[in-house]
């Protein structure tokens, strides 16, 4: 298997159904042993961080900063940490498919231990991506730098990460043709994104930010995969991954953020299709060789093609190949006939050229790059 750098078939992906989203309620260890070994194509997994806190975390005013302090966080050493990681992170591998991936999020107080365990139990790490966060709670104290991150990690299920689904094409595609970094700045969860109780304070202390899973989900999954998030929390990888046409599983111990959970992901409309067809890219394309044109009547052997500044020319033969025409108008008929490519670069004096992007023909229409017509051909085939 090779890395899938194109992402999701050109295909439109089919309808997913309502009971392909759901959220369980139990530990997630125990729920991950009911699901059949090699069936998830994603994991998400946003753990308690052992953040360790030791008392109330005050302002300069001594007024209380609304920190996490929930008996899910506390762990009595590092040791039992480091054995729910194991524990839990086995289970994500063994519910995984051979080719599917895990990020896993954290802060300085646990990612580095995550990141060793991962390593431990076999897991290839791909990236640490960094969530910089554009609206970071201050240092009150001023004893600190600014904790303005946190750190991602994604892996692959196997040694050697290979075959896993990474959308490259799309996501430069979306990031103006230039290859997207490993460091993300997006905002903190705030305003109507933000979940509330009744007594109008958040309802989850580390409720992540839409915008953050659909980066994650866009890169690393495809149309109808199956998005598992073990600590599924009030449900943002649920509601981001319907939205995006993913099938979804999220795991809660608590009843009150899975019921929140539930009630957030009914709400949830999934994109119309032509929203979520990938294009197709040049990797994904089925090869169309010069002669098809040539077979379909769109060139025909005799026409001249030329660059399009009309400064080189060539003949179009009946074989597929193309002849070199001379400044003259005289036709080569020896070592200067080839392939388009090839002939494109000896017009040039160059050592490569993509013949596709650089020869055209006259149509009614007037000059036209034969890569539109080679398109055609793809339409037809496709």
């Amino acid at each position: 298997m090779v890395v899938s750098r194109r992402g999701a078939p050109s295909r439109a992906p089919r309808v997913v159904s309502e009971s392909a989203h759901r959220i369980v309620v139990g530990d997630c260890v125990a729920e991950m042993s009911k699901l059949a070994a090699g069936s998830v194509d994603l994991v998400f997994a946003d753990p308690p961080y052992n953040l360790q806190l030791q008392g109330d975390l005050k302002r300069p005013d001594d007024s209380r900063v609304d920190a996490v302090d929930d008996d899910w966080d506390k762990f009595a050493s590092f040791a039992d940490y480091d054995a729910f990681t194991r524990a839990w992170l086995e289970a994500a591998r063994r519910v995984l498919k051979p080719a599917g991936t895990i990020w896993v999020i954290g802060s300085y107080h646990n990612i580095f231990r995550v990141g060793a365990i991962m390593q431990d139990l076999g897991f290839w790490i791909l990236n640490d991506v960094i969530w910089r966060k554009s609206n970071p709670m201050p240092n009150f104290r001023g004893r600190r730098f600014t904790n303005a991150h946190e750190t991602l990690i994604w892996a692959a299920r196997e040694p050697g990460g290979k075959g896993y689904t990474f959308n490259y094409d799309v996501l430069k595609a979306g990031n103006e043709d230039v290859q997207v970094r490993s460091d993300w700045t997006i905002p903190l969860c705030t305003g109507d994104e933000r979940l509330k109780g009744k007594d109008g304070k958040k309802l989850h202390p580390t409720q992540k930010p839409e915008a953050l899973l659909a980066r994650v989900i866009l890169s690393s999954s495809r149309p109808d995969d199956l998005v598992l998030d073990p600590f599924n929390g009030t449900g943002t990888t649920g509601a981001v991954a319907k939205h995006l046409g993913r099938r979804y599983l999220g795991i809660e111990r608590d009843p009150a953020y899975a019921r929140a959970a539930e009630k957030r992901l009914a709400g949830v409309k999934p994109l119309e299709a032509p929203t979520l067809v990938p294009f197709m890219t040049a990797r994904d394309a089925p090869r169309v060789p010069f002669s098809a044109l040539i077979e379909r009547g769109l060139v025909k052997p005799g026409a001249k093609l030329v660059d399009g500044k009309k400064r080189h020319s060539a003949l179009v033969r009946a074989d597929g190949a193309v002849a070199l025409v001379r400044a003259d108008g005289a036709v080569s008929i020896g070592e200067k006939v080839g392939s388009i490519h090839k002939i494109g670069a000896m017009a040039q004096g160059l050592d490569a050229c993509n013949g596709w992007t650089f020869w055209h023909v006259e149509t009614p229409k007037g000059l036209t790059l034969i890569d539109e017509l080679r398109a055609k051909v793809r339409a037809e085939m496709d």
